[in-house]
């Protein structure tokens, strides 16, 4: 009887440190099966403040050209 005893307690032990291995090991792949998502209004954001620093590159660059041929222009008519 105590052999068997002995026998049941050995086995549950094994069985409580399978599982808890198991638990270990399906912790590791819950981490790799999360999908990242991203914020939309974040990236909408990024286009428009984009949008705003391009807009306003060209409009600086339409002024300088404006102001080269216009100096220009003087400059031959004088």
């Amino acid at each position: 009887m105590l052999d068997n005893c002995l026998n049941v307690i050995v086995k549950k032990k094994f069985q409580d440190n399978n599982l808890e291995n198991k638990k270990s090991s399906s912790d590791i792949y819950s981490g790799e099966d999360k999908i990242k998502t991203t914020n939309v209004n974040i990236l909408l954001n990024r286009v428009r403040l984009n949008e705003k620093k391009t807009l306003k590159n060209r409009i600086i660059f339409f002024i300088a050209l404006s102001t080269l041929i216009s100096l220009l222009a003087v400059y031959f008519v004088i």
